[in-house]
């Protein structure tokens, strides 16, 4: 993009919804943020919000594509899709595969980050599985889930050498404090598919795991006798956690109870898998069968396998289901999952110096406008 654009409106900027400020997109970086009453000539007046590109740390695929499918092309077609529905930035996620698909799922991931030209950036590569507990699947492949091994991971992480590695492991399966340890700082481990106690998930956050995978769900939840793994989370004073806020995966009381005991800890993910944006139907997710159906997608027994969920449909529903205040939802798609993602010092902010990612809703909370790296998709 020649020159600068200049937005002006309502946006959130230093943790607050402001009126009056121009943000100004010089090729892919803001170079002003600014409160002004009237605007230069040549602005783009905004009637709606604007707030900074969407970051997701746990999306699978859409319109057609899965990240485990291990294709390049196919990986651009979700970055432009998730692009459009306000999503700049995210952790491409894979599921729980045989040793040579994840590798060539992690192989091409690396490669796409490198050559895509368009749509969310990848920051990140998020493993979900295949460590994690048969028993607490949900629609993860049991074929391919295995104990963990510490050489599998080093060679999965020598083939990205550039991006930053999450993985979703369940504390008390075989060899889980061993891999945490060795990996702890060069990898974010994420406490998830577990049949764990609290006490389980207690160590290891104490090993160096320090996030929790779509909290309340596949985990064992809290009883006043047994706090389990959502206790352990709801207690922890600096650990982080996910939430799928598409009104089926938590219920909307407990969306709120979870923002309130975790401030400033929840990230908004889509879990989304190939089926997002597609028509109703029958779908692949790895070796499995999904149907998606009235908005949801499920295994032939009813468990639920991921999401068909956008981030802009998230933060709508955090404000409309859930009742929170947007300027309290904006950071929990932003400013957390930057946090998380080790690029808050480039991305989740309006900000000079700041990587141009920036998201136009309506009044109403709807996707209107996106721009990523500068360019408006």
């Amino acid at each position: 993009m020649n020159g600068e654009r200049r937005i002006h409106g309502r946006a959130f900027v230093d943790g607050a919804i402001k009126d009056d400020i121009l943000v100004a997109l010089r090729g892919p970086t803001i170079v002003d943020v600014m409160q002004i009453a009237v605007p230069p000539a040549a602005t783009d007046r905004v009637r709606g919000l604007i707030v900074p590109g969407f970051i997701d740390i746990h999306v699978h695929g859409g319109d057609g594509a899965d990240f485990t499918d291990g294709d390049p092309d196919a990986n651009e077609r979700i970055l432009d899709f998730h692009a459009k529905h306000g999503t700049t930035a995210m952790a491409a996620t894979t599921l729980s595969a045989s040793r040579a698909d994840l590798q060539k799922a992690v192989k091409a991931i690396a490669e796409t980050a490198i050559n895509a030209a368009t749509g969310a950036e990848i920051c990140g590569i998020h493993l979900e599985g295949p460590y994690i507990n048969p028993r607490n699947a949900g629609a993860q492949n049991t074929a391919s889930i295995r104990p963990s091994d510490i050489q599998e991971m080093t060679t999965l992480m020598s083939e990205a050498p550039r991006l930053r590695f999450m993985m979703t492991i369940a504390p008390e399966i075989d060899g889980a404090r061993a891999l945490i340890e060795h990996f702890r700082g060069r990898v974010l481990f994420a406490i998830g598919h577990t049949g764990g106690m609290f006490a389980d998930a207690v160590a290891a956050l104490e090993w160096g795991a320090s996030h929790f995978t779509h909290l309340f769900n596949a985990m064992t939840g809290m009883h006043h006798r047994e706090p389990g793994v959502v206790g352990a989370a709801l207690e922890s004073v600096n650990a982080t956690a996910e939430l799928i806020a598409d009104g089926v995966h938590v219920h909307p009381a407990v969306l709120r109870i979870a923002c309130t005991a975790m401030p400033n800890r929840i990230a908004l993910v889509t879990d989304a898998i190939r089926a997002t944006g597609m028509a109703e139907g029958k779908y692949k997710l790895y070796d499995y069968e999904v149907t998606v159906a009235d908005g949801t997608a499920r295994l032939a027994n009813g468990t639920l396998a991921g999401s068909v969920l956008t981030m802009a449909a998230a933060v709508q529903n955090m404000v409309e289901l859930a009742g929170i205040p947007i300027e309290k939802v904006i950071p929990m798609a932003t400013e957390i999952p930057a946090r998380i993602l080790g690029v808050a010092d480039r991305k989740g902010k309006l900000e000079n110096g700041y990587d141009a990612d920036v998201v136009i809703l309506t009044e109403k909370f709807e996707m209107e406008r996106v721009f990523a790296g500068g360019e408006e998709v």
